[in-house]
């Protein structure tokens, strides 16, 4: 019997490998609650991956040797969710020093990732080195989202990275996965990963951002079905859920925030947002209406890997060091926001374009695949084939 960990996980799992939010039922229990449901995707794909009866939830904010005597003793191994964990701002609970350095099964760093600053050289706290140097410690290898956090683990001196992407991309546990690109005239229905919020340590110029935000959305919605996606702000959750009281409150507060007010909102916008907006507490939702869709693209990173991984072309907008490193990871097409260049679709409607996908996707199978293996980890992940799949010939 197979029984492993999570630590920081994000979401209740049902279903043996199924992610939701807390209380998901109980809108009113978290509608004043920012949480970003990209992160459940990933805990959702990494449980898809694994191959596990039991699961606990690792307690990190505590200490008690008892309990960690009982962990060693009755864990296979403890994974951390992947998340971009490797910044300057992150804060680890006191204990967790204490829990890791006692732990004897392996630690899992499941597609972590680093947070580049806008401008200078990435400096993370002594307390962040030291956790990072004692999960390496405790794995045979350490799964990091692509080159630049290599690097920055590499500047702390830990050598045992492997780049294995984001475990929701391989969450359809197929190593033939390809995009196929019909042509656009087929295309009809479109998913737009929204990201409104920014803020200077994201974004260089926020001004740029959300002006060709604000243009990608008008531009895509004349010309498609679209959908506006959004993953877990509170003032949206309360235009889709709230009462007549909330959904005010949320219309007043987007629209007296000065950067919204003066670069993202107009009468085309609101009416979109009165008549577009869609979000769901459950990732089984997002995979269903990204299945739906024609193509999906946007700012979310994990909106538009959902979509991928289903099959479904996406195009990535990037404007800081996480973009950039997922789409340079898995060869993703993508529009640098900060460019001088307009987004024009028909450039990035291109199957060559999408060949750099399909191999990169591939490798970062094999990687992954390997990276599990090589931990001792039981896994889903059928093996490779021989080569990866040939394009399909034009009808």
């Amino acid at each position: 019997m197979s029984k492993i960990l999570v630590m920081i996980p994000s979401g209740e799992v049902y279903d043996h490998d199924c992610v939701r939010w807390y209380e998901y039922a109980n809108i009113q229990a978290s509608i004043d609650h920012y949480h970003n449901i990209g992160d459940a995707f990933v805990y959702d794909s990494s449980l898809k991956l694994l191959k596990f009866d039991k699961l606990d939830v690792l307690e990190i904010r505590t200490f008690d040797q008892a309990e960690v005597d009982r962990v060693n003793a009755e864990y296979d191994f403890v994974f951390l969710r992947g998340s971009n964990y490797i910044n300057s701002e992150m804060r680890w609970p006191a204990a967790t020093e204490q829990v890791l350095s006692k732990l004897k099964i392996p630690v899992l760093a499941f597609g972590v990732g680093a947070q580049a600053p806008v401008t200078g050289k990435l400096q993370l706290s002594e307390e962040s080195k030291r956790m990072w140097r004692l999960i390496a410690e405790k794995s045979v290898t350490l799964g990091v989202r692509g080159a630049y956090t290599a690097e920055a683990m590499w500047d702390i001196g830990i050598r045992n990275t492997r780049i294995v992407g984001c475990p929701t991309a391989f969450r359809g546990l197929n190593p033939d996965l390809r995009i196929d690109l019909p042509p656009l005239e087929r295309i009809k229905k479109v998913g737009v990963t929204m990201r409104r919020e920014v803020s200077k340590a994201y974004a260089r110029d926020v001004q740029v951002y959300l002006t060709k935000h604000r243009q990608m959305v008008k531009d895509l919605a004349a010309r498609f079905d679209t959908v506006l996606m959004m993953q877990g702000e509170v003032e949206e959750k309360k235009l889709l859920w709230g009462t007549e009281e909330q959904k005010a409150e949320a219309w007043e507060a987007l629209h007296k925030q000065e950067w919204l007010k003066n670069w993202y909102f107009d009468a085309e916008m609101d009416e979109l947002y009165r008549t577009r907006l869609w979000y769901s507490d459950v990732v089984a939702d997002y995979e269903s209406l990204v299945r739906s869709k024609d193509m999906v693209l946007g700012y979310r990173l994990h909106g538009n890997l959902m979509a991928l991984s289903n099959g479904v072309p996406s195009v990535y907008f990037s404007y800081d060091s996480r973009t950039a490193e997922f789409a340079e990871t898995f060869g993703i097409p993508c529009y640098d926001v900060f460019s001088e260049k307009p987004f024009v679709l028909e450039e990035y409607w291109d199957q060559s374009l999408f060949e750099r996908f399909n191999q990169r996707f591939y490798t970062r199978y094999r990687d992954m695949r390997e990276f599990l293996d090589e931990n001792g980890i039981a896994h889903r992940m059928p093996e490779v084939t021989a080569k990866p799949r040939a394009q399909k010939q034009a009808a």
